[in-house]
């Protein structure tokens, strides 16, 4: 049997951390042959620590064969040390009232000291993938603090939009979805990133020539992919838990599995027009376990450099709004 991996999880009491850590548990993320150790973490709040403790006796009495060991603790400190992976799905959410700005400078602090965390104690190979919202700029926070740890290391997941893409076009196109490929997203997980239709293909045929339609796909389509976490929570008076964390779970596999090309926020590079030093959705291809390098042979027209242009602005912007915290 292989050696268990250390696999800490941030906000894992939340309502993506519940839907998460059985996924993980039962090998659906790392493999069915891969034991682990859950670190399960949480605010240090009485009701929040009194959750993750019933968490875990589920997680007890789930009796999964992988699931050598389990954490609770509030304690960053303890919860990241020797993690192999770092999954931050715990965020300050946005408040009734709360500007964008506020937000991103709340949780700007609370991914500041997380990074720190990290860098200090997670494992050598620790890989840290961002799930808290604004997620990008969270990712990049973080990483800002690392001194051990490059930023190749860290990333922000936009596989959420990848697959709402994905299953749009197989609705307006009549088709099963697994004939969907190569539909990748750029940018910000925000409404403003862009689902680069022109790319993907249906049955192995362009996408534009399966479905015509272009003022639905530069219309209601990127619409719809980019506005869906809005749509769900006024449908059922909550976020998309379910679905964010089954996105983390293949953005993970992916992550894990050579040869696979998918879609990822990491620091750009300048590649697509991006501004070189934040974290924005593109193609990659998976290398090694955790490894990944970018696709950059895409070419793009006038509207996904105008789409890329706008998303790479927002993203500039929040930036600017956490430039005195990371400098700090």
């Amino acid at each position: 049997m292989k050696t268990p991996i250390r696999v800490a999880v941030t906000g894992a009491a939340g309502q993506i951390g519940y839907s998460l850590v059985f996924r993980i548990a039962s090998g659906a993320m790392f493999g069915p042959d891969q034991p682990l150790i859950l670190h399960l973490i949480e605010a240090p709040i009485e009701k929040v620590m009194k959750a993750l403790e019933g968490v875990a006796m589920e997680l007890d009495d789930c009796a999964f064969p992988l699931l050598k060991g389990v954490v609770q603790t509030s304690d960053p400190a303890v919860g990241f040390t020797d993690a192999n992976w770092c999954l931050m799905v715990g965020a300050k959410p946005r408040g009734p009232g709360m500007e964008r700005a506020d937000l991103l400078k709340d949780n700007g602090r609370i991914f500041i000291a997380q990074g720190q965390v990290i860098d200090a104690v997670a494992a050598a190979d620790a890989r840290v993938v961002v799930v808290g919202n604004p997620a990008n700029t969270n990712c990049m926070i973080a990483a800002s603090q690392a001194k051990r740890l490059p930023p190749e290391c860290f990333t922000a997941m936009v596989r959420l939009d990848q697959n709402r893409a994905q299953t749009q076009l197989a609705i307006k196109a009549g088709a099963d979805l697994t004939t969907v490929q190569n539909i990748f997203i750029y940018g910000n997980h925000s409404p403003t990133m862009f689902p680069a239709f022109a790319h993907a293909t249906i049955g192995g045929q362009p996408a534009t020539s399966i479905i015509t339609d272009t003022a639905w796909l530069q219309g209601p389509f990127c619409e719809t992919v980019g506005k869906r976490g809005a749509a769900i929570i006024a449908a059922r008076g909550a976020s998309s838990a379910a679905s964010a964390a089954n996105a983390l779970v293949d953005h993970v596999r992916s992550l894990v599995t050579p040869g696979t090309i998918h879609s990822v926020a990491v620091k750009s590079n300048g590649n697509y027009g991006f501004d070189a030093n934040v974290w924005a959705g593109m193609p990659v291809r998976t290398t090694t376990p955790g490894s990944y390098e970018v696709i950059t042979s895409y070419a793009m027209d006038e509207f996904a450099k105008s789409k890329i242009a706008a998303t790479n602005k927002e993203l500039l912007d929040e930036r600017a709004f956490v430039a005195e915290l990371m400098a700090k």
